[in-house]
């Protein structure tokens, strides 16, 4: 009988509380280039690596590797979503930079957002979805030889 007394208050507190029963997924549009400015002034990207979000280059451009993703998460808990979203960005940016070292190129060319694999096309701003505990950054872009 017990069992049943707190299966029926568990219930109602669920029924009482939805907020808590329903993830927060925010999406927030940010400054892109603010973000790789804070990564490269801290020493997280070296800057060997150039990042076109949603731009051309102005020189040449010779593609090495194609479509390459890279989905990241982070700690959002007691931070700002901005904190986070910019944290989690500059996560994603180092792993595009050391697979394009790695691949030899100099630059992430054709970058957009790719969150849940939906392409977010903008030059200025990079697509972030927040939480209560976590937020995600996904990009894809094309490693690249820019002369």
């Amino acid at each position: 009988m017990k069992n049943k007394n707190w299966i029926v208050a568990a219930l109602c507190l669920g029924a009482a509380l939805p907020g808590i029963s329903q993830a927060r997924d925010t999406a927030l549009y940010l400054p892109f280039e603010a973000a790789v400015a804070e990564a490269t002034a801290a020493g997280r990207l070296d800057g060997t690596v150039k990042f076109y979000l949603n731009k051309k280059p102005a020189g040449p451009v010779s593609v090495i590797k194609p479509n390459v993703t890279t989905n990241q998460k982070t700690n959002a808990f007691n931070k700002s979503d901005e904190e986070a979203c910019s944290w989690v960005l500059q996560s994603a940016l180092i792993r595009m930079q050391d697979a394009a070292k790695a691949a030899g190129a100099n630059a992430v060319v054709n970058l957009v957002s790719y969150y849940k694999k939906s392409e977010h096309r903008d030059s200025q701003n990079y697509e972030c979805h927040a939480g209560a505990f976590v937020a995600g950054v996904a990009l894809k872009g094309d490693l690249a030889k820019v002369k």
